[in-house]
């Protein structure tokens, strides 16, 4: 299955959708906005991975196989044991291949809101100290930087491999890319499934 643009028309009714996306490049965003315009089941990633003090859930892998098992659903496609489960059931993977300094810029405004609001994230968390970017590798800025370009990889092998035949693969570069996908061919997948209901 060729790779689609924002303006190809997809080939199915997508009903188990994937987003893929480097931190701060709005997985969740355009996820949750899937799940409403396509009416299918969203369940956040992190919330079922973070448990209390940033802990892993012991329970997130068994969460996702019961999740994958749903008839329709849109996610995050992230966390290296969920996505091979994840791929396993899904037949649309849509690809946010935004600019690193866009998602910088997103990824730095979002955490630092987070932190002064003191939102609660998933399961009581919140962002940790702003100076913390300078001490914590694992910072989720520092984060971002270095693992920017894994995210194209893995589409590669997505396009290469097993599940190219039954995955749709759409790149989106760009919120203008991501609008004109989203007032277009999602707009119009929506239209045909309610008109297949009628």
């Amino acid at each position: 299955m060729p790779l689609l643009g924002p303006a190809d028309e997809l080939p199915h009714p997508p009903r188990r959708v994937l987003v893929a996306g480097t931190s701060g490049s709005g997985k969740s965003t355009l996820a949750n906005l899937v799940a409403r315009t396509l009416g299918l089941s969203y369940v956040e990633m992190d919330s079922l991975f973070h448990g209390p003090q940033w802990t892993p859930r012991p329970e997130f892998e068994s969460d996702v196989r019961r999740f994958v098992k749903l008839d329709t659903w849109a996610t995050e496609w992230q966390y290296s044991l969920a996505r091979p489960v994840l791929l396993e059931h899904a037949d649309t993977l849509v690809w946010l291949d935004h600019p690193r300094h866009v998602v910088m810029r997103r990824v730095a405004v979002r955490t630092a809101l987070r932190r002064v609001r003191r939102q609660e994230l998933w399961n009581g968390n919140v962002e940790p100290p702003l100076h913390t970017v300078f001490t914590d590798r694992e910072h989720l800025l520092r984060w971002a930087w270095k693992s920017h370009g894994r995210t194209r990889e893995r589409v590669r092998v997505v396009l290469e491999g097993a599940h190219a035949e039954r995955v749709a693969v759409v790149r989106l570069r760009g919120q203008r890319e991501v609008d004109q996908w989203r007032s277009g061919p999602l707009r119009r997948a929506a239209e045909r499934g309610e008109e297949s209901v009628r």
